[in-house]
């Protein structure tokens, strides 16, 4: 149609950058060494009928956001955050309503409606009322002004931005959360989607709390399918690929008797000439507790093999610092090489039964239960128009006009 055509020499740009960072050499050795973790750490996959032999709880935290504008001039916003847990494989309930499906423990605001900016900083201000976000800001012993590193203006600039931070300080509020419950033990994971290193907390007071479940000696794991350390490390992952299915397969004293079950993961330090050409330098990419971004260290990880189906086998892993380099407060930078082997052998208890093999599944029900769905829209505007209706104090044609979109009828 008119005015849609893309130039092809605007694909055809975007293809040849794809190809570069696709096709580059780092010069990691197929071949690892366990001295050095920046290199490929191969294990054999816990067998599948033991993966739920464990009493330690596998916690998963999601959050998301959604918004819509009318042509009226009024918008709809909301975010959510939440939790779900698992144990010896079936799922925990987390909160306390009587619903058979819902087991979840989830979080919604009550101010979604957006007509003018008192009304974004009427969102803003109930966020710090939030159970979470209130004991979190305790935790931290300080106020939201030194704890954000923006001001509340600025988070307040538009909608989006603002629903963006209210997620983020939400699911770092969850893993305290977390933490706390009576039920939490030593041994259990926390896994988030996403980074240990959000930029919406300073970064000393996340090291506060990376140091906290360090010393409850709960596992705080993020894990993320898309990241620009993918796309950089495409290649490598393909050599490596190579050698663990068509050379080390053959000859790995595997304990699997079963040829199907017989799976190498694998595991790696990222490191940094990595990090700087995936991120260009700066603080997100600093390995340490100063000067930085968050608590987490950079791997990466295949916790499954899957024939090529999809692009899981890789995954992009941050690991709490202080579980990774324990002595790091003392200025030691040695590795917890055996913690990390342990770490990534545990996951693989949640990577080989689910529909996307190779990616822990709490994190996909996490998502499922508290995304935000793309028919937000129309949920929105039912629920609406039901209550409208409901109460009917508008005429019929005024409500329909009032979410009427006026491109649907071009």
């Amino acid at each position: 149609m008119p005015g849609t055509a893309i130039p092809d020499s605007a694909i055809n740009a975007i293809a040849r950058h794809i190809n570069e960072r696709s096709n580059k050499e780092f010069h990691i050795p197929v071949i690892g060494n366990e001295n050095n973790i920046e290199t490929p750490q191969v294990f054999e996959i816990i067998p599948f009928d033991q993966i739920d032999n464990s009493k330690q709880r596998f916690y998963a935290i999601d959050g998301s956001y959604n918004s819509e504008q009318f042509y009226n001039g009024l918008s709809v916003g909301i975010y959510a955050g939440g939790y779900v847990c698992f144990q010896e494989g079936k799922q925990i309930r987390m909160n306390s309503i009587d619903d058979p499906v819902i087991l979840g423990k989830a979080y919604y605001p009550q101010n979604i409606l957006v007509t003018n900016p008192e009304h974004l900083n009427a969102i803003y201000d109930e966020l710090l009322t939030l159970e979470p976000i209130k004991n979190l800001l305790d935790f931290f012993k300080d106020s939201p002004s030194t704890i954000f590193p923006y001001k509340k203006e600025q988070i307040c600039a538009n909608l989006s931005t603002l629903l963006g931070f209210c997620q983020e300080v939400l699911e770092i509020a969850l893993i305290l959360e977390i933490l706390d419950l009576p039920e939490t033990k030593t041994g259990d994971f926390i896994l988030r989607d996403g980074t240990l290193r959000p930029l919406q907390i300073q970064q000393n007071y996340l090291v506060k709390l990376g140091k906290y479940a360090h010393q409850k000696g709960v596992t705080v794991v993020a894990v993320t399918k898309q990241s620009a350390i993918k796309m950089e490390l495409g290649y490598t992952f393909k050599k490596i690929d190579s050698y663990l299915q068509d050379e080390l397969k053959d000859k790995y004293p595997f304990t699997e008797t079963n040829p199907k079950r017989k799976k190498l993961c694998c595991w790696f330090e990222v490191p940094d000439v990595v990090l700087q050409v995936a991120y260009s330098g700066g603080m997100f990419i600093k390995k340490s507790i100063y000067g930085g971004r968050g608590f987490g260290l950079f791997f990466a990880a295949r916790l499954d093999y899957v024939e090529k189906l999809q692009n899981y086998d890789w995954l992009i892993a941050y690991v709490n610092i202080f579980d990774a380099i324990p002595n790091i407060e003392s200025g030691s930078n040695e590795r917890a090489r055996n913690e990390l082997e342990l770490i990534f052998k545990e996951l693989t208890r949640l990577t080989q039964e689910h529909y996307i093999l190779g990616y822990p599944y709490p994190l996909c029900e996490v998502h499922n239960f508290i995304s935000l769905k793309r028919n937000f829209k129309e949920q929105i505007i039912a629920r609406l128009k039901y209550s409208l209706y409901k109460d009917q104090r508008m005429d019929n044609v005024d409500i329909e006009n009032l979410f009427l979109d006026t491109h649907n009828r071009f």
